[in-house]
């Protein structure tokens, strides 16, 4: 569908007492994304003419967060409740006409889809007041209550506190976002009153100041999940379980397996090709690409990297931020990369550290080995080439350039490069003093006696 123009007004001010955090509320991670940007990229993808985020306590945060997006902020000084919020966002809306869209930052999954559905139906031919988007999740809650009239029309609506028992019973919840005409909505807003039990200014009422004038509003209805906020650490905890749910059940549909999908947790941006195989207790941090048919073993930690097709990554493995690996690559148990390329077929096996490294195609890393890129107030590279040998329990000392078909022996401090082909030992002399060790313990033994 074609969207035309239409504004977004997203409530950022309320101070989140109950989730006891320094961080913002908004601003609190759901698959490593914060929840409000979470938000603002699906308006973005739509197509939003304006953005206006409404701020109050740690603004600063908020602002900080949205440094380099084209999004208008709106300072809500003094908690007076959701309408006066949305009031604040009016200067920064000034010369625009069209639908707004009021959301919320610590409500952030609504799809591009319901949004859709609600400016459509906000420009249908009855003309309605307002699109109230409602939904029933299975705990009503404290949520306020949307009456239903003939269809989809709103007979009333009520916050719970409000609301008697016969209204507590109904099931459709609203969830606070809606959508009306600019000039309607501020308009209406300026006739709410906060005549109720917490003596705010309530969004919703706009409804009922709507129908005063002879208007009408709908209500349309969405996922329970799509209308769920957050407002303590264990709303945050559910919804993140929701979230991973979901992604779980996408990657089996697309084609991967999951051996233990409860265990496996994603981040917002994962890409999982066919075929992949992912173990249990998998973690992926954002930024990670697999590839068709790579293999990531139990308790993995991946963020960052990329995982090209026939790989095979632990288990007991980390890959940090920059670890690429190549076709047909390999590292084993407690092997961890960081900025790092593993070249096609090249294998890293056991217990080594691969930093600030080029590694050529079917290179083997021995057990053990460290490439040595910190000395303390700068980061080297080390290169090794294509079918090397690197020997156990190896010091690379970067930086450093070890040629294609070299050999470094096991137990090697490598501080200069080693040319093609070239066998490389660096470690003491090994002695050997026949009997000591038979004298030795003669000596102790006298000792004790």
């Amino acid at each position: 569908m074609q969207m035309r123009e239409f504004a977004v007004v997203i409530l950022a001010a309320g101070q989140g007492t109950r989730m006891r955090s320094d961080t913002h509320k908004v601003l609190h991670p759901i698959a490593d994304k914060p929840m409000l940007l979470h938000l603002l990229d699906t308006v973005d993808g739509l197509g939003a003419t304006r953005r206006v985020v409404v701020v109050g306590k740690g603004r600063d945060q908020v602002e900080a967060a949205l440094a380099g997006r084209e999004v208008a902020t709106a300072l809500q000084a003094e908690q007076r409740g959701t309408g006066h919020a949305v009031q604040q966002a009016e200067d920064a809306l000034e010369g625009f006409e069209g639908p707004v869209v009021v959301l919320y930052g610590d409500t952030p999954f609504v799809t591009p889809e319901t949004l859709t559905r609600m400016l459509g139906r906000l420009c249908a031919h009855d003309n309605p007041a307002v699109v109230v988007l409602a939904s029933s999740p299975a705990d009503a809650k404290s949520y306020g209550r949307v009456i239903l009239g003939e269809g989809d029309r709103i007979s009333k609506m009520v916050e719970f506190k409000d609301a008697n028992e016969a209204e507590r019973a109904v099931r459709l919840c609203n969830s606070g976002m809606m959508a009306a005409m600019k000039g309607d909505l501020f308009d209406w807003l300026g006739k709410v009153g906060n005549d109720n039990a917490a003596g705010e200014f309530y969004l919703p009422d706009v409804v009922m100041v709507a129908a005063d004038e002879g208007r009408h509003s709908v209500a349309i209805e969405g996922e329970a999940f799509e209308t769920a906020g957050v407002n303590s650490r264990r709303e945050l905890a559910d919804l993140e379980h929701d979230w991973q749910q979901r992604r779980r059940a996408r990657a089996l549909d697309e084609g991967a397996t999951l051996v233990d999908p409860d265990s496996v947790w994603f981040s917002h941006d994962t890409k999982l090709g066919r075929d992949a195989t992912i173990e249990p207790h998998v973690v992926f941090g954002p930024g990670v690409e697999i590839a068709d048919g790579a293999t990531i073993r139990a308790f993995c930690h991946i963020e960052g990297a990329s995982i090209a097709g026939g790989c095979e990554v632990g288990p007991f493995a980390r890959l940090r931020p920059g670890a690429v690996m190549e076709e047909s690559s390999k590292v084993g148990n407690f092997v961890e990369m960081k900025k790092t390329r593993l070249g096609k077929g090249a294998k890293a096996n056991h217990l080594t550290y691969l930093g600030d490294a080029e590694i050529g195609a079917k290179a083997n890393i021995g057990a053990g080995t460290i490439t040595c890129n910190y000395d303390g107030f700068g980061k080297y590279r080390t290169q090794i080439g294509e079918g090397a040998f690197i020997g156990s329990n190896s010091a690379l000392v970067a930086p450093v350039s070890i040629g294609d078909g070299a050999i470094v022996g096991a137990g090697s401090v490598v501080t200069k490069n080693v040319e093609a082909d070239e066998l490389a030992i660096a470690r003491g002399e090994q002695r050997g003093l026949k009997g000591w060790a038979a004298r030795f313990r003669e000596r102790q033994k006298a000792k004790k006696g």
